[in-house]
């Protein structure tokens, strides 16, 4: 593999948006894209972490995180993947599982079910994917999930549009949260003034959104991040 073309793995959709403003992008790929030699682009508390995952899926749910994180940077500053430099450390408790963060940029990263997404901008920025789980036990966990506005609302989608509408308010809250690095609070409020929040489409069987600390809307650029490490 030719670490010096990270470009190679990231592929953009055609982009037709004319608009100009501040610019946030959005890449998406799937579990299945995960290969072992990935982790050769690691650093030492990564392959730690990834050591440390017991299931198959949730090891290449961290790897591509990882490395769709280190080649996205890496084509950007045009430097090899392994020399980027992220720190992860939990600003409460010192250890390293907190947001991902590089000089120069602001990232956030996200994965569920068999998407892991990441977001890039010049902006404080959270990104969060849930997938849609039609048991989920969508009254108990809005009770203490939502405000009281949100529950009325809630209410009144017809009853196969719950689980969904339910995961639209907390995707928004999560992708808010990460982007403000505030920590979700003990009791649910509104979601502040000064936070850009955008729903994202991603498939049938996941719900998305994005947040950014701003003040003007963003411009949000979807691309696919490709599957085939040698191009």
């Amino acid at each position: 593999m030719d670490r010096r073309h990270p470009r190679g793995l990231a592929q953009r959709e055609p982009d037709l948006d004319t608009r100009t403003g501040m610019t946030v992008e959005v890449w998406w790929a799937r579990i299945d894209q995960a290969r072992d030699e990935f982790a050769a682009d690691l650093d030492d508390v990564e392959r730690g972490r990834l050591a440390a995952y017991v299931h198959a899926d949730d090891r290449k749910r961290f790897l591509l995180g990882c490395t769709m994180v280190r080649r996205l940077l890496a084509a950007r500053f045009s430097l090899p993947a392994a020399s980027i430099r992220l720190d992860r450390t939990c600003p409460r408790c010192g250890k390293p599982h907190g947001k991902v963060r590089a000089d120069g940029v602001e990232l956030s990263v996200t994965h569920a079910g068999d998407l892991v997404g990441v977001a890039i901008g010049d902006r404080p920025v959270g990104i969060d994917v849930e997938k849609l789980d039609p048991h989920l036990d969508v009254d108990g966990l809005a009770k203490v999930a939502l405000t009281p506005e949100e529950i009325d609302e809630l209410s009144r989608h017809a009853e196969t549009e719950r689980v969904r509408a339910f995961l639209t308010y907390w995707t928004r809250r999560e992708a808010a949260v990460k982007a403000t690095g505030e920590g979700l609070p003990a009791k649910p409020r509104k979601i502040t003034a000064g936070i850009q929040i955008e729903d994202l489409d991603v498939d049938p069987d996941h719900v998305a959104a994005l947040a950014v600390v701003s003040a003007e809307p963003p411009v949000v650029r979807t691309f696919r991040f490709g599957s085939d490490p040698r191009r």
